[in-house]
């Protein structure tokens, strides 16, 4: 199952094993647990510190565990994790072989000090870029902890189980037998639903930080490209971020970033984080603004609330706070969110194969989305509510080629129905007519634009009929001291390209405004 490329990657990684693991595969006479098999014994074959074992012992089938030799520690991989998961294997087994985690010591002690017993279960889809951040941060706690259990569970090769669960949205996380959590989490999310007393630590420790120079409030691509601007210049820089990363996260595929090919959100965000630690940039994440406070004095100190209730002061800010998916707003949506209504079609697509879909919106996100569904499910209806689809023609041309696809425009979603557990259907209105019609359908899959996350900043900077910050060529906004970067702003053409551009430009902006404050009065400083 692995190419002569990863086989020389992967033995180099095993060299890091410091002590002896073993695979022990819980199999049955399927195809999938020949593939599982397969896979360990190739696996085994690059290590002498490596070795399978086949027991059958586990319920799940085809399923195995990586064990630390004569020891119970040890995580579970429920299917088989190649795709997205393949790293989340190359993980565990360094980190049940003894190789140490990058994780901070800190985070480390509080995973050791979690008293209570915790199993988890992890329900995964190979395509999903959300869940190899869930999976490895619940195995790695696993290694940390004897107390803490996890096994990670491939959702389209347990269907009857996912079903059972009503599970349609992944990542999806169980612990000791509940609904724990869905969606993207790591260690630090994890343990704060965990130890409860984390995030008012969290927030003292935020609260006696002295004032920034510049302070970037959101950590996707504008807000990194403002943080590494200003703290190249030497100047006191920090990021209060909800998730750094922001919708990047969830980005599946990026061709179109100058100079690099091809690249995966995920792997875009790592590659921002390490670039912003180089320069000493101080990253809180993890932390939602709830208000700014303006300096009443040119000169004066802005001040950021935080969700967690610390508060953050700075002498400039730049704001950055991204935007989300736009949500239809109709009866039965909030209702039904994951359990048949989602917005990740890369994620959850897997969970809905041979089933009958919706795609609401016809931009090139909705036909993108069209086109990969219909190689997975039943069939696909996909709802624009203008008069002709607005994507690009080349997609266009592609979704008409495809037999399992139709399409439907000038049709507003009026309603979304199911039996109280999950979706069962649709209601649209034709703007034509105003007819209404039913869609009986088990999944939708909304994509219909983004909403600029700025309801905290009204009554503040000016902002738009639609939410979004007004600022110039320069990233100011109506407030002095106070910039803007990526697709919070009125800047047109949503792209990461574009967000970093205008994040160094606000970063270049903010800088020019502080060496041009007035120095204070020395004989004021002094009192």
């Amino acid at each position: 199952m692995l190419d002569a490329n990863l086989k020389t990657q992967l033995k180099t990684y095993l060299a890091n094993i410091r002590q002896p693991i073993e695979l022990v595969a819980s199999l049955d006479d399927g195809t999938k647990s020949a593939e599982m098999l397969s896979l360990l014994t190739e696996i085994a074959a690059l290590s002498d510190d490596v070795t399978v074992v086949r027991r059958d012992d586990d319920r799940r089938r085809p399923s195995f565990m990586i064990r630390r030799t004569g020891t119970d520690l040890g995580v579970r991989f429920a299917g088989i994790p190649m795709g997205h998961e393949f790293t989340s294997l190359v993980l565990a087994l360094l980190q049940v072989g003894g190789h140490p985690s990058k994780l901070a010591q800190d985070v480390i002690q509080q995973v050791r000090d979690l008293d209570g017993d915790y199993a988890f279960e992890t329900y995964f889809s190979l395509s999903c870029q959300n869940c190899p951040d869930v999976v490895q941060a619940l195995n790695l706690m696993s290694v940390i902890n004897p107390r803490i259990s996890h096994v990670a569970i491939e959702g389209s090769l347990f269907q009857d189980e996912i079903a059972s669960r009503g599970v349609m949205s992944v990542p999806a996380i169980f612990m000791n037998g509940e609904l724990f959590a869905s969606g993207r989490m790591d260690v630090e999310q994890v343990l704060a639903k965990l130890d409860t007393g984390s995030t008012a630590r969290a927030a003292e420790k935020i609260s006696a930080k002295d004032p920034f120079d510049v302070l970037v409030i959101g950590g996707g691509p504008a807000g990194a490209a403002a943080a590494i601007y200003a703290a190249r210049k030497g100047i006191r820089t920090g990021i209060a971020a909800e998730r750094f990363g922001g919708q990047v996260l969830d980005t599946m595929s990026i061709e179109n970033f100058i100079s690099v090919q091809h690249t995966e959100g995920p792997k875009l965000v790592a590659n921002m984080e390490q670039h912003v630690a180089e320069y000493g940039v101080d990253l809180m994440n993890l932390q939602r603004a709830e208000r700014l406070i303006p300096a009443h004095d040119e000169g004066g100190l802005h001040e950021v609330r935080l969700a967690s209730g610390a508060s953050l002061k700075a002498r400039t800010v730049i704001l950055s706070t991204g935007a989300r998916w736009r949500q239809m707003n109709v009866p039965g949506e909030e209702a039904y969110r994951n359990k048949g209504v989602t917005y990740c079609p890369h994620c959850d697509g897997p969970l809905f194969r041979g089933k009958r879909v919706a795609v609401i919106g016809g931009g090139n996100s909705g036909v993108e989305a069209a086109i990969d569904l219909a190689g997975l499910v039943a069939h696909v209806t996909l709802i624009e509510f203008d008069t002709d689809l607005r994507a690009d023609a080349v997609l266009q041309r592609k979704l008409a080629s495809l037999p399992n696809v139709k399409v439907i425009t000038s049709a507003m979603t009026t309603e979304v129905v199911g039996d109280g557990d999950r979706v069962a259907g649709l209601h649209y209105k034709d703007r034509h007519h105003g007819t209404l019609h039913q869609i009986e359908l088990e999944g939708i899959f909304v994509q219909i634009g983004l909403v600029p996350n700025t309801e905290w900043l009204k009554d503040t900077v000016a902002l738009t009929l639609r939410g979004e910050i007004e600022v110039d060529d320069r990233g100011e906004t109506s407030l002095p001291g106070i910039f803007a970067a990526g697709d919070v702003t009125t800047v047109p053409f949503k792209q990461i390209v574009v967000a970093m551009g205008e994040g160094s430009k606000a970063s270049l902006a903010a800088f020019d405004h502080l060496i041009r404050l007035p120095v204070p009065d020395a004989a004021l400083i002094a009192a």
